[in-house]
């Protein structure tokens, strides 16, 4: 069976991750190292995660409470909870399905006088063009945080040179994953001053808890290899365990109640040289094929199955997203057919607040409950792509003659 998401980190890298364990230079230093590996590295802060950024950025800024954050509409809860705990109300702003984006009119309708910031999300890999977000921002002296979390693609692009903040994201089931880690971009020097002035009175991140981290996804990483996925996937399936939960809970980088605590920790010195490792060999080339195969599996089913954000360019192809009528029963051919596909359980709706029910995102709705998302990763093969793509259109056309 092929894996929904293979963990995107090697080996050696796993091993060089338990020597910096063993072995950890200062903190301080090596953090200096990954921020080294971005261009205009004085602007570039790394952190424990995109979340920890995030909450030092909104701690830093200090916005008016009740102020309005507006968001892409789908995102992850704990942005929005990061959001909330400052006193602030994220805003929905409907997606076009097609650039999982919002128009620039849906962007400029959400505005109010409440309205401090924009924070837009680049969705599934694919990256947008923010150049008419940034200018409608800039006309109404709003702050522009660009999430590019989904969307590293090596550190050749930036973030957008206008945007206030851009941050990437190196978790668990991110492309080039550090099992943790974030960069900010930040334009402002003396904001990012403060930042960093904060984020040095946190406790470290201890040793220890990167090693339980290390070890815990080479698990994972050994059970997505394909003979053992299917074996195990169907072992969990004859004793009744609920396979598909544990998968979404064990690839949760803060799970539990107490998120801000959790992410206001100092990267440790074993994460922070994975992180750099990582950015330092990163493969283009290996990124491109992936991005070419992913363009050839959207020709092959776009006529018939809508793939959100698959006008986005450019693209890499971080997941593959599809929309069906019936996502469980197409759920169900593709575990038969051997591809371990999932609704998935880490995306969520941003409700509108009870002043702006106008605002609810029911696109949005819509396509996060019919939703699948296809195992596509570099290691699937081109003919095994094809075979996915007939069991999906297979699928689709048996819909419709009923």
């Amino acid at each position: 069976m092929w894996s929904r998401k293979r963990i995107d980190i090697g080996w050696s890298d796993l091993l060089a991750g338990v020597y910096y364990v063993c072995f950890s230079p200062p903190p301080a230093s090596v953090s200096r190292r990954v921020e080294a590996a971005w261009p205009d590295a004085e602007r570039t802060l790394a952190c424990l995660s995109v979340r920890s950024g995030f909450d030092l950025l909104l701690s830093e800024l200090a916005l008016p409470r009740g102020s309005e954050v507006l968001v892409s509409a789908i995102t992850i809860p704990d942005m929005v909870r990061i959001i909330e705990h400052h006193g602030l109300t994220p805003v929905p702003v409907d997606l076009m399905p097609e650039t999982m984006a919002p128009s620039i009119d849906q962007w400029r309708r959400a505005i109010s006088p409440a309205t401090r910031a924009i924070l837009v999300a680049h969705m599934f890999g694919g990256r947008l063009d923010i150049e008419p977000i940034v200018e409608l921002a800039a006309r109404h002296e709003l702050l522009v945080f660009e999430d590019c979390a989904q969307a590293f693609a090596g550190t050749l692009y930036q973030g957008h040179p206008r945007a206030d903040v851009s941050m990437f994201s190196f978790g668990v089931i991110k492309s080039s994953t550090a099992l943790g880690g974030g960069v900010l971009r930040v334009r402002d020097v003396n904001l990012l001053r403060r930042m960093r002035r904060r984020q040095a009175t946190y406790t470290l991140q201890t040793r220890g808890h990167y090693l339980k981290r290390l070890l815990k996804y080479a698990g994972m990483k050994f059970l997505a290899c394909r003979p053992v996925c299917g074996c195990f996937a169907h072992l969990c399936r004859a004793i009744g365990f609920n396979y598909d939960r544990w998968v979404n809970r064990a690839a949760r980088g803060f799970p539990g109640a107490a998120l801000i605590a959790q992410i206001r920790r100092r990267p440790n010195a074993s994460l922070m040289g994975v992180l750099e490792r990582r950015l330092r060999n990163y493969n283009a080339l290996r990124w491109q094929r992936h991005s070419d195969k992913g363009r050839t599996l959207a020709k092959l089913l776009i006529d018939e199955v809508s793939c959100p954000g698959a006008n986005s360019a450019p693209h890499t192809y971080w997941v593959f997203p599809v929309v069906v009528d019936s996502p469980k029963r197409m759920l169900e051919n593709l575990i038969q057919a051997g591809f371990d596909a999932t609704q998935g359980q880490s995306l969520c709706v941003v409700p509108p607040s009870d002043d702006r029910p106008s605002l609810r995102a029911v696109v949005s709705e819509q396509l996060l409950s019919n939703i699948l998302f296809l195992p596509f990763y570099p290691e699937l093969t081109a003919r095994e792509s094809q075979r996915m793509a007939d069991v999906v259109l297979a699928g689709t056309n048996h819909k419709e003659q009923k």
